[in-house]
């Protein structure tokens, strides 16, 4: 950063006191201006309350101080940087690293919730923290997750994978469970970082943005959703498509496999509570060239016949098979399918099939299949609206649940 932006010391009068109500991790990338509106409506949340906001970089110049707090309302003080246990710098944090840190000062400072912000949003930034925080505070709800506005084509691994599979598996209709923006009470994340513990002490990968949802569900904890505005999405990389699967679906997978006796027990989903006014936006979305995305799904189902052959049974192949023979404007892959495709691969990566990584990276071409089968559907109907084509996608994968279920209990049985 540029050397007039390094915040200077906070002066002794207004010390930061060692205990906080809130702890606010502030990972999205902002500016003076930005860290002001945050302040501003950290500020407006009933108080007093004592916040403490850690961030990746240095806070703004001057930083805001317990002294500039408002009349009856909450102080703010700042963290210089995130900390982390193994001593390195805040600029090299990985995310994960950094959702852990924030959970380790709530911790640390003896915190009643956390609230972190890693997205960069299109609407009023006062409102980031403030509205992921309030329900906390106000409601006793132990995790607040953002109802973002959604274009069409963007958050498509989610819509497609990971929202409508925590749904299946544990009966609640959060649409973003993964985040990557939370409000989390201080029994949500103190459960947290002793299931981190718990599973470095056992050599299991442990990441806390695939943990808060189900392990919020699967302990009865209240949680909310908070409508916010549009989320800005980076544009989609389809060449480096393998890489983001495997990252976002391990982490998913691997709960599963601790949560089996919890999400078993569901047999049907109900909504979670929203709060706060839905955000309306043009939805302007860029058309996406379909013919890359079927001709890597095919470059797929000719070269990976031998690894999808020990994940899928031969019944899934041959409709692959068909659906590979498809002219490209009628390319379709149906609900039904891609569900059953899901739930094998997240078995065959309890089972160990073949290695992790391989196996997740080996999915790929099957998911631009259905980001192409997605895309066609929506041109070619107008009047069909993107969340009614992905509740219809929901309700597919809970009316699969039971072949999950039956393979996961009983593999041996559906040996491919």
């Amino acid at each position: 950063m540029e050397t007039d932006s390094i915040a200077k010391p906070v002066p002794e009068e207004v010390k930061p006191p060692d205990s906080a109500d809130l702890v606010v991790g502030v990972l999205a990338q902002t500016d003076p201006d930005t860290w002001a509106a945050v302040c501003d409506g950290l500020h407006a949340l009933p108080g007093p309350l004592k916040i403490a906001v850690l961030q990746k970089d240095d806070p703004p110049t001057p930083a805001p101080s317990l002294s500039k707090a408002p009349e009856n309302g909450s102080s703010v003080f700042f963290v210089p940087s995130l900390p982390n246990a193994s001593g390195r710098s805040a600029g090299v944090l990985s995310m994960l690293s950094a959702y852990q840190a924030v959970f380790a000062a709530g911790e640390k400072l003896q915190a009643r919730a956390c609230c972190i912000v890693a997205s960069r949003l299109e609407s009023d930034p006062s409102a980031w923290a403030c509205e992921l925080a309030r329900p906390l505070f106000e409601g006793e709800v132990d995790l607040a997750i953002p109802l973002y506005g959604r274009r069409r084509f963007e958050g498509l691994l989610n819509s497609s994978v990971i929202a409508p599979l925590i749904r299946s598996l544990y009966g609640k209709r959060i649409h973003n469970p993964m985040g990557p923006d939370f409000g989390v009470s201080r029994r949500l994340f103190q459960r947290i970082l002793g299931s981190e513990r718990s599973a470095r002490s056992g050599g299991n990968g442990f990441h806390p943005l695939a943990s808060l949802s189900p392990a919020a569900l699967c302990d009865n904890m209240s949680i909310v959703e908070v409508n916010f505005g549009t989320r800005a999405y980076p544009p989609p990389d389809w060449s480096n498509t393998s890489s983001l699967v495997a990252e976002a679906l391990g982490p998913v997978f691997l709960d599963m496999e601790r949560n089996a006796s919890c999400w078993q027990r569901a047999r049907s989903s109900a909504p979670v509570r929203a709060v706060g006014d839905r955000v309306s936006f043009n939805d302007e979305a860029p058309s996406i060239d379909t013919r890359r995305l079927i001709e890597s799904f095919e470059l797929g189902n000719r070269e990976l016949q031998e690894i999808w052959g020990l994940v899928l049974p031969p019944s899934s192949l041959l409709e692959l098979r068909k659906v590979s023979r498809l002219a490209p404007d009628q390319f379709r892959i149906p609900d039904e399918l891609w569900v059953r495709i899901v739930y094998d691969f997240a078995l065959a990566h309890r089972l160990r099939t073949i290695n992790r990584e391989h196996l997740l990276k080996s999915m790929t071409p099957l998911y631009l299949g259905w980001v192409a089968s997605y895309v066609h559907e929506l041109q070619a109907n107008a009047a069909l609206v993107p969340d009614q084509r992905l509740e219809k996608l929901a309700l597919a994968f809970e009316a699969g649940k039971n072949y999950l279920v039956s393979r996961w209990r009983w593999p041996d049985r559906f040996n491919p």
